[in-house]
């Protein structure tokens, strides 16, 4: 996710605040605000937030995505960021743990309830990145372009470089014109345990030897 200088971030689902508070201390961004429904995770963002002394750049906010609208108004903000829940209710075996359930199955919103609302909170020509399973792709193309939000770039990321992307990183526009971009992919690991050198970067990890 590209943030400039001054821009107003929303997380979408911010569970304990990772993404955040590693936006504050990498990019420019003006304010970031963190929206979480599970009222356990909001308290554990706000006192990562404390800890890390970031309080005055970055809001966590307890309520339900499917009211984002309502809770920060329409135009609110220059970038929507989200990593929701990537299996639909009726997917997969659903952890017993309602609050892990929640956070990995759409339990509470769905994928149409995510860009709706993002596309009322971004201003126009705001931009928008998730984190999504592969497996959705034709999904969620036809649902970003259907809420007006216009892929403009991809980037799928592969556990290893010899097996198929298993995640995609999207970029969207809102009210841009229909152009996007495949970036090259993002490999993950090198061998098992040993990262590439692109994630050592990403992460700030020295390169184990």
């Amino acid at each position: 996710a590209k943030v400039s200088k001054k821009e107003n971030v929303l997380d979408m689902g911010t569970g304990t605040g990772i993404i955040p508070i590693l936006m504050e201390a990498r990019t420019e961004g003006g304010h970031f605000t963190g929206l979480e429904i599970q009222e356990e995770f909001a308290e554990m963002a706000g006192r990562s937030v404390l800890l890390n002394g970031q309080e005055d750049r970055i809001s966590i906010v307890c309520g339900d995505i499917k009211e984002a609208s309502s809770i920060f108004g329409t135009d609110s903000f220059d970038v929507v960021v989200s990593n929701p829940p990537y299996m639909v209710d009726d997917h997969g075996l659903k952890n017993p743990d309602q609050r892990k359930a929640i956070a990995r199955h759409e339990v509470l919103c769905d994928l149409t309830d995510l860009l709706r609302e993002t596309k009322k909170v971004l201003k126009n020509k705001g931009r928008f990145y998730l984190v999504h399973r592969t497996y959705r792709m034709a999904e969620i193309m036809h649902q970003l372009v259907e809420h007006g939000l216009e892929p403009k770039r991809v980037r799928f990321v592969h556990p290893y470089v010899d097996k198929e992307p298993n995640i995609m990183l999207i970029e969207a526009m809102k009210g841009a014109k229909s152009r996007i971009k495949i970036e090259p992919p993002l490999i993950v690991y090198e061998k098992p345990g040993v990262y590439t050198d692109e994630i050592y970067d990403i992460y700030g990890y020295e390169r184990k030897e």
